[in-house]
């Protein structure tokens, strides 16, 4: 029994007359008919009844071509995997982004990768740094985007761009009258709505303000940067928000002011991660480059010896 011969079968299940069978698996009608009773043979059953006006296939029949059809696809992905590694702009891309960052990089990158490397599925999975690490060393996942610095000496990474994070208030607050940039010191005694635990963006920005001297407003942690935004608006407190967040294409709120930092601004460094043993390590250089294709003025390079 071989793979050929399987495929013999599904095709006659398919189209239920040898002829066009044969037709669709580009061989004659008697090569296949004589294989098909090969199988049969060397299997001890008999999978396919034969008449003068139908092709049926018998309760056995109707089994193993069931189980054929897994054998085959199966067979498929392999030679999928092996074709990937000779070609890496084919196949598939298995990309991670948390989710603070997903909503807002995605709408720029997706078609430029896509019309860079268009043999290449890109499927994307949306989790929080610790999982997406994870899911790297398991090789669930061929790559992910990923906020520095780090602490797996393991994986590679290659730099791609610095975030600046800006302070949001209401816009009747008293801060919200304050001239661009603003010093890091406006926000000193204040209280910062924050993220949950398990975000990324919590642990940057409650970094910071235990810098300014500025700390976490008590008794709410939201979930996603939208309630966040929407906790802004309605004039509960304030917050930092990521610069992509705040970005076109995302709506503008009357109800909200947004002011850069001076510098040194807040900021995030992200990369490329990736398992170096990854077949597709020469490909992620010129996925970096594409993912760096943002907007003039949303993000900035990471600095030499930062990345």
């Amino acid at each position: 029994m071989n793979l050929r011969d399987l495929e013999y079968l599904v095709a006659v299940a398919d189209h239920r007359h040898f002829g066009r069978a044969a037709g669709a698996c580009h061989v004659s009608q008697p090569t296949l008919s004589t294989q098909l009773k090969k199988l049969e043979s060397q299997l001890g059953a008999q999978l396919v009844e034969r008449t003068s006006r139908h092709v049926l296939l018998t309760a056995v029949g109707e089994a193993i071509v069931a189980r054929a059809r897994h054998i085959l696809a199966d067979a498929a992905a392999i030679r999928a995997v092996a074709s990937r590694a000779s070609n890496p702009r084919s196949g598939w891309l298995r990309l991670g982004i948390f989710p603070t960052l997903a909503p807002y990089l995605l709408p720029h990158v997706v078609p430029a990768l896509r019309d860079g490397f268009p043999d290449l599925e890109l499927l994307l999975t949306e989790d929080k740094t610790a999982q997406l690490v994870a899911s790297l060393q398991a090789g669930r996942i061929d790559a992910a985007v990923l906020a520095l610095p780090l602490e797996e000496p393991a994986l590679e990474r290659v730099p791609l761009f610095r975030e600046d994070f800006v302070l949001a208030v209401p816009a009747e607050h008293r801060l919200a009258s304050l001239a661009e940039p603003v010093p890091a010191d406006a926000v000193a005694a204040e209280h910062l709505l924050l993220l949950t635990e398990g975000h990324c963006l919590r642990d940057q920005a409650l970094s910071w303000c235990q810098s300014v001297g500025a700390d976490e407003y008590g008794g709410f942690q939201a979930t996603s940067l939208e309630t966040l935004r929407h906790m802004v608006a309605s004039g509960i407190g304030m917050t930092l928000l990521p610069a992509l967040a705040v970005a076109p294409p995302v709506p503008t709120s009357p109800r909200l002011r947004l002011l850069r930092f001076a510098d040194p601004a807040p900021h995030r460094d992200l990369a490329l991660v990736y398992r170096p043993s990854t077949v597709l390590r020469d490909l992620m250089p010129e996925v970096a480059a594409t993912l760096r294709r943002l907007p003039a003025g949303s993000v900035r390079p990471i600095p030499e010896g930062k990345g």
